[in-house]
């Protein structure tokens, strides 16, 4: 196999994948042929062959795939008009915590807000794949650790939690990123990024978990 064809093949993969594809599966889409380092160099090529596009290809948590670029989101948007409820500050400052403190307790997320938070902000980000439960601290209690998922880096757009930008203000400025979350459809099965389209045609958008804010709010 050339490495005309196996770039061929590779875009088309990439084009037609429903989630994002790891370099191992792309080893195995090609027959072992190739070494993962011949199809990353491939993989540079496809993004210099895509550059001046309306998408790119990019490397996320769980593998690459292709998107649109963030200055086509306004284009895009008009196709569906209506979106869905962003979540509450509150939740956002709990998404956030855990984003920057993980693994991190319940417990220490309240320290942090100052605030009870209410178990149902845990339960909607556990629903759309976006944290985990990673394990237990070892006091009293054993309360759940919680951390972020590939997924929430993938729907996010990063590859590695490194990727997060710096905080002036560890809650209230990050949050304002993580809003655009909201707007990605609960259904699984579209790939997008902070409300950018892929290339794949979407999937009709279902409606995120109710808002629910904390029993006192910041």
């Amino acid at each position: 196999m050339n490495t005309t064809q196996a770039k061929r093949i590779l875009e088309t993969a990439l084009i037609c994948a429903v989630e994002p594809l790891p370099v191992a599966a792309m080893r195995t889409l090609l027959g072992d042929m190739l070494t993962a380092d011949s199809i990353k160099l491939l993989l540079a090529e496809l993004q210099d062959d895509w550059a001046q596009r309306g998408v790119e290809l990019v490397c996320v948590a769980s593998g690459w795939r292709f998107q649109s670029r963030p200055e086509m989101r306004e284009y895009l948007d008009r196709l569906h008009p209506e979106k869905p409820p962003r979540y509450s500050r509150a939740a956002l400052e709990t998404l956030t915590i855990i984003a920057y403190r993980q693994p991190v307790t319940r417990g220490e997320m309240e320290d942090i807000r100052g605030v009870t938070i209410n178990t149902q902000i845990i339960k909607q980000f556990e629903d759309r794949g976006w944290i985990e439960t990673v394990g237990h601290r070892e006091t009293v209690g054993r309360p759940a650790v919680y951390a972020t998922t590939r997924q929430f880096l993938d729907d996010l757009g990063l590859a590695a939690l490194d990727q997060l930008p710096p905080l002036e203000e560890p809650v209230t400025q990050a949050s304002l990123m993580f809003e655009a979350l909201a707007e990605i459809p609960d259904d699984g099965g579209t790939a997008a990024v902070a409300g950018e389209a892929a290339v794949q045609a979407p999937a009709p958008a279902a409606q995120p978990p109710a808002e629910t804010g904390d029993t006192h709010e910041a």
